[in-house]
Order: structure tokens, then sequence, then C-alpha cells
């Protein structure tokens, strides 16, 4: 059985219409990263962090899974119904919910959802599509103390032991999306040498040396499907 783990950055959703945080015309450009994603930032001004995702929440049903998406969640089903002898596990550091709206069952959000919010009293992390905001009850507690399920920079990452897991099973590691530049999801692929191959896609190859096995130039969604498809048929 071959046991993949795709990790999708910001590259994959962009194509289907959400700004990305980073780019000439990143969401960086227009906030500044201390103010909106950092623990002390919400400390500061919970107001106006808490309308900055609310108006990332409000993007979400006016866009769609892409190609990428729908042909990563088809391998995935491929190998749950025998039709490929396999098994895709996705660890995304994107926030939204397109992975799963694709089909996707095995999903590791390493750096939260805007679809959950996080109660700092009771440490409840209820599903949330409105908005909120710092007199917003916890539903489950009634304090107002919620915030974005989101890490912030300063916070670990969630789920990084069934990460380093899923990294130590598997004989093929792909990136998809993704800058590459933000720790520790920069350091996956270095993790997996001399135990598994490595496959890069995304739009251009960094520049200076690569760690990657393969590198795919182009958009995820005409590469992805293609890549899918040849696993599939082979």
């Amino acid at each position: 059985m071959q046991r993949i783990v795709v990790l999708t950055g910001a590259g994959i959703s962009q194509e289907s219409g959400l700004q990305t945080f980073r780019g000439t015309d990143g969401l960086w450009n227009h906030e500044r990263i201390e103010d909106i994603c950092t623990p002390q930032g919400f400390r500061r001004d919970p107001m106006r962090v808490d309308r900055f995702y609310n108006g990332l929440r409000a993007q979400l049903p006016g866009v769609h899974p892409n190609a990428a998406h729908l042909a990563l969640a088809d391998l995935e089903r491929a190998g749950r119904e025998g039709r490929w002898n396999g098994q895709v596990t996705v660890i995304t550091q994107n926030i939204d919910d397109l992975h799963e709206r694709a089909g996707s069952r095995n999903v590791i959000h390493m750096h939260g959802e805007l679809l959950r919010l996080r109660c700092t009293s009771c440490h409840a992390t209820p599903q949330w599509r409105t908005d909120c905001f710092p007199d917003t009850p916890c539903p489950a507690c009634g304090q107002p103390t919620l915030r974005p399920d989101i890490v912030w920079f300063g916070e670990m990452p969630y789920h990084m032991d069934s990460i380093a897991r899923y990294l130590a099973e598997c004989d093929l590691f792909v990136a998809i999306g993704t800058s590459g530049v933000v720790y520790p999801a920069a350091g996956f692929v270095d993790s997996v040498a001399g135990h598994a191959d490595t496959m890069l896609f995304n739009l251009e190859v960094p520049p200076g040396p690569s760690a990657f096995d393969q590198a795919i130039v182009g958009p995820a969604t005409r590469t992805v499907p293609a890549w899918t498809r040849d696993l599939l048929e082979a």
C-alpha cells in the first residue's frame, strides 16, 4: 500500500478565489501581522481581530473547491473503495474548508479552522459560521471569551504528534501551493528524507537548491489532477 502525505498551502485555495496572506496582493499587505495574527494583537484590540476573521468567514460560501481539491478527494476515495492501493492524508496550512467540501475525510488542519471558535474559559471549540464579537457568549459555558480557533504567530501548530507519525510512515510526501518558508511545515520535507520520495507542485520553483526530488511547475488545478490520474491508471 502506498502511503501519501500531502501538505497544502495557500496556493491551492488561491485558485478557488481566496486571497492569500502573502504575495503581491496578500492580506498582510493590508493588515499588520502583529495586529491581526498574534495573541498580543487580540488582547489589544479584539474587535479589530474579530472583524478581520468575520470578513474571511463571510467569503467562504462564495468560493468552491477547485479541480485540485477534487482530485485529492477522489484519490483518497479510490483508496477507500479499493480502486487504488493507497491512502492519502492531507495536512493543510489553510484555514478554509475546501478540502472537506471536495470530499476529503483525512484532513489535518495544523493552523486551525475558520469555521471554529475556541473558548479561552472552557476550551470548547464550537463550529461557527456567523460573525463573532468580543461580547459573544460561548455556547458551552456562556462566557464572552471566544476567539478564532486559528494558530497565530507565537503559538504551537495543532496536531503535531499526529503529523509526525504520518510523516514517519509515508513513502511519498507531496507539497502543493506552499511557499515552504514557514516552520514547522517548511521542515516536513527534510523529516522524510531517507524513507520517502518527495514532490513539489507550485506555480514556480523556489530559488536555490531544492529539498524535493521532483518539482512540477504550473497551476495546481492542472498539474494535480494529471498526477492523480496517472496514479489511478498505473
